[in-house]
C-alpha cells in the first residue's frame, strides 16, 4: 500500500471530478489519500471530499500564504473542524518568505496560535516552510512540544539535521526525481528512514516523467521508486516503510481496512 500524505485534489478548479483521481490512484496502488485544507473555505471542501470517499482523509489549518485574512477568532472554527473523525492533523501551517501574500508578522501570529492549539489538542502538525526553514526551526525549538512533519522538505542539510534531532518527519515529493536534485537526494539519504513519508502535493510538483503536467496521486509510484533507489532498498519495501511511517505519524485510522468504516 502507498499513502499520498499531502495533496489538493479537492481543488475544484484543478480537479472538477476528483473521483477520477481517486480511482486512478487506487489502480496504481495508492490506497490512502490525505487532502489539505489551507483556509476556512478550503477546510470545508477538504472535509466534503473526505466524507465522499472512504480512502480520503484531511488535514486543515491556516497556510501562511492565506493568513492575511487570519483572525484569532477563526480558531474556534478550526477546533470544530478538527473534531471531525477524518481530520488527522493540523496543517499545513508555517512560514513563507518566498511570496509576499501575507506580512511576516501576521504569518508568525497565526503560526504561534496554531502551535498552541495543536499542543492543547494533542494533534500532530504539518508544516509549510519556503525560504523560512531556519526561522521556523528557531521558533519550534522554543515553542510548545508537538509532533511535526515538514511537507516537501527543501531546506539545507543543517536544517534537516536540526529537524531530525527534534524528531520531525519529512515529506518526500516530486522534486526528488528531478535531474538537478542531487543535493535533495543526498539529504534524503541522511534522514532517518523511519521518518520519511511520501506525498505528491497534487496538482503541483509533478515528478519525472510528468513534469509540466497536472500532478496526480497516482504519480506517487514514481516518487516511491526514486526514494527506494536513494535508500538502496526494493520499491515494495520502501512503500511498506513509508506507509508504516505515515500511520505512525497520522494515526491508525489510515491503516484500517476500508470495509471497517461505514
Amino acid at each position: 500500500m502507498l499513502i499520498d500524505t499531502h495533496c489538493h485534489i479537492h481543488d475544484r478548479e484543478k480537479f472538477p471530478e476528483p473521483g477520477v483521481a481517486v480511482e486512478e490512484a487506487s489502480r496504481a496502488g495508492v490506497e490512502r489519500i490525505v487532502v489539505v485544507g489551507v483556509n476556512p473555505e478550503d477546510w470545508e471542501n477538504a472535509i466534503e471530499l473526505a466524507e465522499r470517499f472512504e480512502q480520503v482523509f484531511a488535514i486543515v489549518g491556516w497556510h501562511p500564504n492565506y493568513t492575511a485574512d487570519y483572525a484569532p477568532g477563526s480558531l474556534n472554527e478550526l477546533v470544530r473542524i478538527m473534531a471531525h473523525p477524518k481530520v488527522l492533523a493540523l496543517g499545513e501551517i508555517g512560514l513563507d518568505y518566498h511570496w509576499s501574500y501575507s506580512p511576516r508578522e501576521t504569518q508568525l501570529r497565526a503560526l504561534r496560535d496554531q502551535l498552541e492549539l495543536a499542543a492543547d489538542l494533542g494533534r500532530p502538525v504539518v508544516f509549510h516552510a519556503r525560504d523560512a526553514t531556519t526561522d521556523l526551526l528557531d521558533l519550534l525549538e522554543s515553542g510548545p512540544a508537538v509532533q511535526t512533519l515538514f511537507h516537501c522538505f527543501m531546506g539545507s542539510e543543517e536544517d534537516a539535521l536540526r529537524a531530525a534531532e527534534m524528531g520531525s518527519y519529512f515529506g518526500i515529493d516530486g522534486p526528488i526525481t528531478y535531474k538537478r536534485s542531487d543535493e535533495l537526494r543526498r539529504i534524503a539519504a541522511l534522514l532517518p528512514p523511519e521518518r520519511l513519508v511520501l506525498e505528491t502535493d497534487s496538482p503541483y510538483l509533478s515528478p519525472e516523467p510528468y513534469r509540466g503536467k497536472t500532478n496526480q496521486p497516482a504519480n506517487l509510484t514514481w516518487i516511491n521508486l526514486t526514494l527506494s533507489q536513494v535508500l538502496g532498498m526494493p520499491s515494495e519495501a520502501c512503500a511498506e516503510m513509508t506507509s508504516a511511517n505515515a500511520v505512525r505519524f497520522f494515526g491508525s485510522r489510515l491503516a484500517e481496512p476500508l470495509s471497517a468504516r461505514t
